[in-house]
């Protein structure tokens, strides 16, 4: 298949391996459930039973995310030099370990401090896991991302469920991070288990040979590129590129609202007299509303664009975040949350496809970390600003503030992204046929 963009092919790899991709699939499963289990609904609650303030709140639940800053970038070069096996199990060893240290939290100061290390895990995991699949993928990208974090988001969904049941009954902090001990551990096996992988990938000017978990890179023409140049080339690369760049500032927004919503919707809801395990049942159906539609929405921006989606995505999102401020009941706060999942699924099925199709082959792992650190600054961005708005405004008036930093957004990108053009293999097949 080939790409009208500036002439070039579009990457081809080996067809995916069914095993490799299913024990991936059930890292990503046990991974995000334990770090999940971690703060969706508990960490909150477990920061407020510390005596945490509202501002001190944000900062907790943004620590993990600053971890994401620093690393996620890191982490995604290092998978294109040293291979995305490698990097996935150190990711692994942190998701087994981290767990265990909340049984040793006594105040918020060191309830961040845990949360800084565990950060590392998904800011390792999450860029190289994306990589390793658009590795796998070289058309119906947005498709099997999707289906990629629906597996995910399995783990995800079940994560507060699991956690407000618990939380049910009296002095049961140390049992969900046990649960998430044991989670984490199941993880790092699978990851151990990953087989190695064979294939080939060719981007532009830029060939990617793997074997088992290896990684060389060599130019088309003479001579040899070490594989740390490639991927410092892959780097700047994603800095300089407005696609990749504009992706990641999409999903950075996506997960600001997100950030708000996972850490202040439980306390909103207790305020409101709704009890913690109705809060887990909540925010599950918000996660398995995501998990559903993902591979669906993936399909669509393969479909039909991916920033006609994003934009429509983020619209509907912006709505659903308002919609917070008008329902304190239970059934009103189930249905805003569900929307708010199904706005979610919208986007981020269509961010790192785009990021990806806008990337050489060769370079995944470098775009990917770059997405992911720029929607870290987003995610942990979220609980810090919606901690001053709630001690300052209130809850009503921090939900519209986020629901229209949103709406500002979409009709942002649109503009700024209106002549890019659509880089993905199934759109240049609908210009060329």
């Amino acid at each position: 298949m080939r790409s009208e963009r500036d002439g070039d092919t579009a990457p081809t790899v080996a067809s995916p391996t069914p095993l490799a991709f299913l024990l991936l699939c059930g890292v990503g499963l046990f991974a995000i459930f334990s770090s999940t289990m971690s703060k969706s609904p508990v960490l909150p609650l477990f920061a407020r039973f510390l005596g945490a303030t509202s501002t001190e709140l944000g900062f907790v639940a943004a620590a993990s995310t600053y971890t994401g800053i620093i690393l996620s970038i890191p982490a995604g070069v290092l998978s294109d030099a040293w291979g995305r096996k490698r990097v996935l199990i150190l990711a692994g060893i942190v998701f087994a370990s981290a767990p265990f240290l909340y049984l040793l939290v006594h105040t918020p100061g060191q309830l961040a401090a845990v949360r800084v290390y565990h950060g590392a895990a998904t800011a390792i995991f999450m860029p190289v896991a994306l990589a390793y699949v658009a590795d796998l993928a070289p058309i119906r990208r947005g498709e099997r991302m999707g289906l990629y974090s629906s597996a995910t988001l399995i783990g995800r969904s079940l994560a507060p469920l699991a956690g407000g049941l618990i939380l049910a009954r009296p002095d049961s902090y140390g049992v969900v991070y046990l649960v998430c001990g044991a989670s984490g551990v199941t993880a790092l096996a699978l990851g151990i288990a990953l087989p190695g992988r064979k294939a080939r990938s060719e981007g532009r000017g830029v060939r990617s040979e793997r074997n088992g978990d290896d990684t060389t890179a060599t130019d088309e023409g003479p001579g040899q590129k070490s594989p740390w140049r490639v991927a410092g080339e892959g780097l700047r690369f994603a800095l300089r590129n407005r696609t990749v760049l504009g992706a990641s500032l999409m999903e950075a927004m996506q997960y600001l609202a997100y950030g708000a919503v996972e850490t202040f919707l439980p306390v909103y809801a207790v305020k409101h007299g709704i009890p913690t395990s109705h809060i887990g049942a909540v925010l599950g159906a918000q996660i398995a509303t995501i998990a559903l539609t993902k591979p669906i929405m993936g399909r669509l921006s393969d479909t039909v664009g991916r920033v006609p989606v994003i934009v429509a995505g983020l619209t509907f999102s912006a709505l659903a975040t308002a919609a917070f401020a008008l329902s304190p009941g239970i059934v009103q706060l189930a249905i805003a949350a569900t929307l708010f999942g199904l706005a979610m699924s919208v986007v981020t099925a269509s961010t790192s496809a785009l990021a990806a199709d806008a990337t050489h082959a060769a370079h995944f792992g470098s775009s990917l970390g770059v997405l992911s650190t720029i929607m870290d600054i987003g995610h942990s961005s979220g609980p810090v600003l919606g901690g001053f708005l709630v001690a300052s405004l209130g809850y009503r008036l921090m939900w519209g503030i986020m629901g229209g930093a949103l709406l500002i957004a979409s009709l942002g990108f649109a503009v700024a992204l209106r002549r890019a053009g659509d880089p993905s293999p199934e759109a240049s097949t609908r210009r060329t046929s």
